[in-house]
């Protein structure tokens, strides 16, 4: 069956008092499921017009311009397709499997990601997954963003699916994440309690609020301490979508390189020079944020035994805390 290819437009005219900004990050923070490189590659096709003129993605976008974008959209398929893509798989019986995801692969498809994504991974590597889910999301128990590497349980059938499914929802999984915050901590251990909801004024943004979302509660322990920033140990008790992205940018520490939560940001060092240029090259070693699914443990819905399984630091993580340590 033929894929017709159809389009997406969209006319965004900049608001008064809004601060300059280059237009691809501008256009990734507004448009839903948009990543810089997808909007990078929309605007080397002239597929983005800035007041009637073609510019280029490092264009500061101003109060009172007009943004125009068209998207090229493929209809979602019924289901998600077999791909040939590597996987690590961590852990594997008849039941269940544990992936370490990589940063920037997508858990299932989704509107701008139909191919590529952990799903279609996972169909070519298994004749036997879940249905519990609509199609497109054979397997898949819980996710991780795009951008966090670390580790996924995936269920094989749906009695395993729904055992899984029950631990997540009594919050009695163990999930540890590591991350690399900007700042110092005044407190080396402790709880961040605060309320997650969608953010009224960015629809891709969730955000801190106070009488209304839902609960959300993040553990946090200092590993180590850098010049500007800090090694933590993660743990939580609620899963929120961007729960732990959301909270530390909240208490004024957002993860480092995280273009969506202010992780991107340089705080220190912006009137030394020298500071300022270590900082810079090292968000271009960490171009995400710098989170990674450490640890997952569950009992296992039919051995009835915990199980705990760990996983090392990706490359670009080693890496950004090997340049603090020196710094």
């Amino acid at each position: 069956m033929s894929k017709l290819v159809t389009e997406k437009k969209y006319r965004i005219v900049i608001p008064e008092g809004k601060k300059k900004e280059r237009l691809d990050v501008f256009l990734t923070n507004q448009l839903e499921n948009a990543t810089r490189s997808k909007i990078q590659k929309l605007i080397e096709a002239n597929y983005v017009i800035v007041n009637t003129d073609m510019e280029k993605s490092s264009y500061k976008v101003l109060p009172g311009d007009v943004v125009e974008v068209t998207i090229p959209i493929t209809p979602r398929p019924e289901e998600a397709e077999p791909e040939e893509i590597p996987l690590e798989i961590v852990f594997e019986d008849d039941y269940l499997l544990i992936v370490n995801k990589p940063a920037g692969m997508v858990a299932h498809p989704a509107y701008a990601n139909y191919t590529g994504t952990l799903v279609n991974a996972l169909l070519f590597h298994s004749q036997k997954l879940s249905n519990l889910n609509e199609p497109a999301r054979p397997g898949i128990v819980h996710r991780i963003d795009k951008d966090t590497s670390g580790l996924l349980v995936v269920a094989k059938d749906d009695w395993t699916h729904a055992k899984l499914a029950e631990q997540f929802s009594k919050h009695s999984i163990e999930r540890e994440y590591w991350a690399v915050a900007w700042g110092k901590f005044k407190v080396c251990k402790g709880e961040i309690d605060f309320n997650i909801a969608r953010s009224k004024s960015d629809r891709k943004k969730f955000a801190i609020v106070k009488d209304e979302g839902k609960t959300a509660l993040t553990y946090y322990e200092v590993l180590e301490e850098f010049e500007f920033a800090s090694l933590l140990k993660l743990n939580l008790r609620t899963g929120r979508t961007h729960q732990i992205r959301v909270h530390l940018s909240g208490i004024g520490h957002p993860i480092f390189g995280d273009p969506t939560y202010g992780g991107r940001n340089i705080v220190y060092g912006t009137s030394l020079p020298k500071l300022k240029s270590r900082i810079l090259n090292l968000l271009d070693i960490m171009p995400r944020q710098a989170l990674h699914a450490k640890t997952l443990g569950f009992i296992h819905p039919h051995t009835k035994e915990f199980i705990r399984f760990n996983t090392e630091l990706p490359g670009d993580f080693k890496e950004l805390l090997k340049k603090l340590a020196k710094e």
